[in-house]
């Protein structure tokens, strides 16, 4: 894969799978690979084909080491603020894009990289994998959004120590704190494993899957009351599908459902 479009992409079935495949910089962040994943990201959500995302890392090292320090050595001031604001809008089409995607955690995911995988709905990690913030040992803070997502996935407590201490968790460190889903077995493929783990999305219903994702996560900063009347107008919306139909007809009828995303 060139540099130009520095992710691979792959689809099995419904499920789409982008790899970042810089192995050679540790599958850092750079400019073209943010550009390239927000590219997918917002092209996957109005591709009826795709049901669910997988995103990983080429190799077994890194999911993903945060930002391209070779790339942002070279860059002024303004250019680092500009890059802040592409990781707000290009990882933004990954947080709230309609289709759930996971991340399938191959390795380290450090800095940036572990805010990418926050991104995501869900978290999946191999046994190996590496998670951590160190960026105000470095003199800054996290930039890419993990300030505001981390609190959300692990408690404020927990989001505080992690950044402050710029402490590392391994994976099942992770899986304790609520950080990561699940943990892959070290004899299995984080992506198979991920795959496999995911297959009732897979053939799930689209319509339902994204309303449940719009209620969920505009549930955070309102009131329950908010919530809940926000929880009613996504149901509302999965009333006339079809796939609705299908769903009772197939209970009714005691066999699996085709969910066609209609």
């Amino acid at each position: 894969m060139s540099d130009d479009f520095p992710v691979r992409v792959d689809q099995r079935g419904t499920v789409a799978i982008w790899t970042l495949d810089r192995r050679d910089r540790m599958n850092a962040l750079s400019r073209d690979a943010l550009l390239a994943l927000g590219k997918l990201a917002r092209e996957a959500a109005v591709n009826p084909s795709i049901r669910a995302i997988v995103l990983t890392g080429a190799g077994d090292k890194a999911f993903c080491a945060g930002a391209d320090l070779k790339e942002r050595r070279k860059m002024t001031d303004d250019e680092v603020r500009f890059q802040i604001d592409l990781y707000r809008s290009e990882l933004g089409a990954i947080d709230e894009s309609p289709k759930p995607v996971v991340a399938a955690i191959n390795g380290a995911a450090l800095g940036g990289g572990l805010e990418l995988a926050l991104a995501c709905d869900l978290r999946v990690a191999a046994s190996h994998a590496e998670l951590g913030l160190p960026e105000t040992s470095l003199g800054i803070i996290p930039g890419a959004g993990a300030t505001q997502r981390l609190p959300r996935v692990v408690g404020e407590a927990r989001a505080k120590e992690m950044v402050l201490l710029s402490c590392r968790l391994t994976a099942d460190e992770a899986l304790a704190w609520g950080l990561v889903n699940r943990v892959t077995s070290p004899d299995r493929s984080v992506v198979a494993d991920a795959l496999e783990w995911i297959h009732p999305i897979a053939e799930g219903a689209p319509i339902a899957q994204a309303a449940a994702l719009v209620a969920i996560d505009g549930s955070y900063g309102t009131s329950l009351r908010v919530g809940l009347e926000l929880e009613k107008a996504n149901y509302f919306k999965t009333l006339s599908s079809e796939d609705r139909t299908e769903g009772l007809e197939a209970f009714a009828e005691k066999r699996k459902p085709r969910f066609r995303g209609r």
